[in-house]
Formats: C-alpha cells, sequence, structure tokens
C-alpha cells in the first residue's frame, strides 16, 4: 500500500509516507509554523520516492484531538489533496498514534495517552494492544481535568504524551498504583498515523474527501475545516 500521512495536532509538524510497510518522515518541532511546513513536507516525500500524488491509494491525517488551528488546517490541506487528486482519507486518532510510537519505541502494549487540553484540561484516552499488535481503545477518548481521568481496573500502564508533562505530579499520583513509567515530552507524528491508516485501509474503512473531518471532543468547537487547495 502507498500513503501519504500528516499531522499538525500540536506543537510538532510532520508528515510521513509510507510505501508497502516502509515509513518515511520530514518531523519538525515547530510551534506555529505548521501551515508554512506542511506542504513542502509532502512535497519533500513525493520528490524522494519520486512518485505522484496519483500513484498513491490513501491520504491519512491526525483528526485530533490536539490544537484547533492545527486540527482544522489538517483536516483542510487532506481533503484539498484528496479532493484534486481523487483519493480516500483516512482520519486517525492522534491519541492512538501516540499509543502506537510508545509501541514502536518501548515495545509498552498498555498506553495512557494524554495532550495537554489547555484550560487547565486534558485530551485522553487509555490503549490496549490487540492480537494483531495496534492500539484498540479502551472505553472512550475524553476531555477532563487530570484530577479525573480514568484509573484502568488491571495491569501495569505507560504514560505519554504533553498532559504527562503539564500535569505530572497531578497524573503520576493518580495512576500511582498502575503506572510503571511516563514519556512527557512525545508528541503524535505522521509516521505512526500513517501504520494505523494503513491498517484501516486493509480494513476497508477509508472515507471520501468531504467526510474526513476533525474530532475536537470539546462541544464548544463547531463548523467545518476549511478546504486547502484544491478543494471544493
Amino acid at each position: 500500500m502507498k500513503l501519504i500521512a500528516l499531522d499538525a495536532s500540536t506543537e510538532a509538524c510532520s508528515a510521513a509516507l509510507l510505501i508497502d510497510g516502509a515509513v518515511i518522515e520530514r518531523y519538525e518541532l515547530a510551534p506555529r509554523r505548521h501551515a508554512e511546513l506542511l506542504l513542502p513536507m509532502l512535497e519533500s516525500l513525493l520528490q524522494e520516492a519520486d512518485l505522484k500524488l496519483g500513484q498513491l491509494e490513501a491520504l491519512a491525517f491526525g483528526r485530533g484531538p490536539g490544537a484547533f488551528t492545527g486540527l482544522r488546517l489538517a483536516a483542510g490541506v487532506a481533503q484539498g489533496i484528496a479532493f484534486g487528486a481523487d483519493l480516500p482519507v483516512v482520519p486517525v486518532s492522534t491519541l492512538a498514534a501516540l499509543a502506537q510510537g510508545l509501541y514502536r519505541d518501548q515495545g509498552a502494549d498498555r498506553v495512557l495517552a494524554g495532550i495537554d487540553a489547555r484550560m487547565a484540561e486534558v485530551y485522553w484516552g487509555a490503549y490496549r494492544l490487540d492480537a494483531d499488535g495496534y492500539p484498540a481503545l479502551v472505553g472512550t477518548e475524553t476531555v477532563c481535568p487530570p484530577e479525573q481521568v480514568s484509573i484502568p481496573d488491571e495491569g501495569r500502564w505507560s504514560g505519554v504524551g504533553t498532559a504527562w508533562q503539564t500535569y505530572e505530579s497531578i497524573l503520576t499520583e493518580r495512576m500511582k498504583p498502575c503506572l510503571s513509567g511516563y514519556w512527557g515530552m512525545r508528541y503524535p507524528r505522521a509516521r505512526d498515523i500513517a501504520v494505523l491508516a494503513e491498517r484501516a485501509g486493509e480494513d476497508g474503512t477509508m472515507l471520501s474527501a468531504e467526510a474526513a473531518l476533525p474530532v475536537y471532543l470539546r462541544d464548544n468547537v463547531v463548523g467545518r475545516p476549511a478546504l486547502g487547495k484544491g478543494g471544493k
């Protein structure tokens, strides 16, 4: 399978190209530069692989939760490119991408993924590795104060994401009975979104460009993303 993935959900900006299981990536920690970096990253990856958009089978993006502006940018760019190149789109949870990244680097099979949501809240999701080696959501993704995140019923869990940096003392104290370790300075990455999108493609769960929208989790965020170049 050949697909492009992109993410602008947090302070990090990244794009990745997956070709038959192999991934190449562009990644930069660059707050407020996502609009400047995202398309050049995509173009650079296609040039390196000597591919055209029409040779791809899908386009994936980090659908959230995360920063509102970044999510709208990523969804808009994904929609615009997908419309122009007639590609299906795969929205991927940024919390699931965090869990996938920690599994890739640390072998963690039970992950508490959290992103600092500002306003004294966190975006939160618990993931357990399934039989095929992919993170499966336990319960639901939520946004809540760090003091209210759910505590897993059993097992030892690893924490990942900026919530663990911003609210380190609160989360470590709350998760003390089940926490085996945590990594706060980690962000969702396009390379992990690409891997999860490949599986979604194999399962036949791709969407039309028009149906691919951000997931904010907060109820007071409304509206559709502006389409990127080439959108309708």
